[in-house]
């Protein structure tokens, strides 16, 4: 009973043993101009100076300060757009880039579904500013029906909604290349985010407008200030490419391409054309400076792999993670998530021993097609100093291969397409750093 008095104090007041704070005590002045200001908006909350800082966190990083028992004030009312707590702040990292990248913190989120504003971006000329009603999509070239779409006349045909991930070729590059024991799960990877995506198939577009037998590729360009622009195989065209405009029950983030983005599920996201404009259909490649000097591996006899499509099976455990500590041995969840470009991952396993031994991870949702899945091991920490590691198998049966041996097929300058077996060194101390030696 003792416990649970103390246990009591400790929720109605800041600071254990405040006086004028505890249960059924009269309700002081901070703690009505806490619900005040909670009134206004959480996001207010987070300027007002408060307690210290939780372990862990910045020292100069105030936390919002609450009313002490938020069952004798009065909540905040409805608003037009919803915030997240002042509690939970994640961001991209780094900002301001124009020809660069930002990076999703994805230790920090939960389930499978990126939150649309932290989804990662790759831009070769900045975010374009475009009017949906004059934006326009051209399909011409080897069909028998060369048509200008509007945004209207493309929401006519019917339409699907369906779950994929997207992500930069290049996610990785510098875990691979150079590999730092204080490298986040963020910095990792970083640019693999899932989405669910609303809009129509690219092959009912196709049908409409009679593309010919003899089209064998497409070229896509993009309405940036870089005319982004791939070549791609029509085969892809009628297989599972989709038109999209929506991202998570709402039209596309600007920086994901509003108001038109080609979706091509499981392929590099430099060829999900954002900012889509035209299609042209022809016999072969286009061969664009985005296929030849970008976008191209270099390998280790001299040559180069080109439309090196698809994003390999791959997994990393988000938590524990750098910059984590655990606190005390016993039982905890190894939590990470796993994705294929070939298809559904199928499994994926976890080591506690650095390798040695395997073990299966249970999948926390139903693993869909180019998706990404979810994965758990409940693991009994010792103590003592552990290299944990995670590595996913696809339904055609790749499994995700060491750094080892990715060096030894692709040489270490690959550029592209980065999918080694990382984990985390957990010392005995309880602090966690990032393991990419596999």
């Amino acid at each position: 009973m003792a416990k649970l008095n103390r246990a009591r104090r400790a929720a109605t007041s800041p600071n254990e043993g405040e006086q004028g704070a505890t249960e059924g005590a009269a309700l002081s002045r901070r703690d009505l101009l806490a619900g005040a200001a909670g009134a206004v908006g959480g996001a207010l909350l987070t300027g007002i100076p408060g307690v210290a800082g939780s372990q862990g966190a910045p020292a100069a990083k105030a936390r919002p300060v609450v009313p002490a028992d938020p069952t004798k004030v009065q909540g905040a009312p409805t608003s037009a757009v919803g915030k997240r707590t002042p509690f939970f702040d994640p961001a991209r990292n780094p900002t301001g880039e124009v020809t660069g990248n930002s990076l999703t913190p994805i230790e920090k989120l939960s389930g499978t579904i990126t939150p649309s504003d932290l989804h990662f971006e790759r831009h070769h000329a900045g975010i374009p500013s475009i009017d949906p009603e004059r934006h326009t999509l051209m399909v011409h070239g080897l069909v028998d029906r060369p048509t200008i779409l509007t945004m209207d006349d493309i929401k006519r045909f019917p339409q699907v909604t369906r779950i994929h991930f997207i992500e930069c070729s290049g996610n990785g590059r510098n875990a691979f290349r150079e590999p730092k024991p204080d490298m986040t799960p963020q910095k990792i990877a970083g640019m693999s985010c899932n989405t669910e995506w609303t809009g129509v198939p690219l092959a009912v577009v196709l049908r409409e407008v009679g593309v010919k037998d003899d089209a064998k590729w497409f070229l896509a360009e993009g309405g940036d200030a870089c005319k982004m622009t791939r070549s791609v195989p029509i085969a892809k065209a009628w297989d599972d490419a989709m038109l999209v405009w929506g991202q998570n029950g709402e039209p596309l983030r600007p920086e994901q391409g509003f108001p038109l983005r080609l979706l091509l599920p499981g392929w590099e996201g430099n060829i999900n054309i954002k900012w889509l404009h035209r299609l042209e259909f022809g016999t072969r490649p286009w061969m664009t400076r985005w296929e030849t000097s970008k976008y191209t591996d270099p390998l280790p006899d001299g040559t180069a792999r080109e439309f090196s499509f698809e994003v390999d099976a791959k997994s990393i455990i988000t938590s524990p993670a750098h910059p984590d500590v655990l606190k005390g041995k016993g039982w905890r969840p190894i939590n990470g998530i796993a994705w294929s470009g070939r298809g559904r991952v199928t499994k994926v396993e976890v080591s506690t021993d650095g390798g040695t031994s395997w073990h299966e991870a249970e999948l926390m949702n139903t693993p869909t097609s180019k998706a990404h899945v979810r994965f758990q091991y409940m693991w009994n920490w010792n103590g003592r100093e552990s290299i944990l590691l995670s590595r996913a198998t696809d339904e055609t049966g790749y499994v995700q291969p060491t750094r080892a041996k990715l060096v030894e097929v692709r040489g270490i300058g690959t550029d592209f397409h980065f999918n080694p077996i990382y984990g985390a060194k957990v010392q005995a101390d309880g602090r966690v750093f990032f393991h990419g030696e596999t």
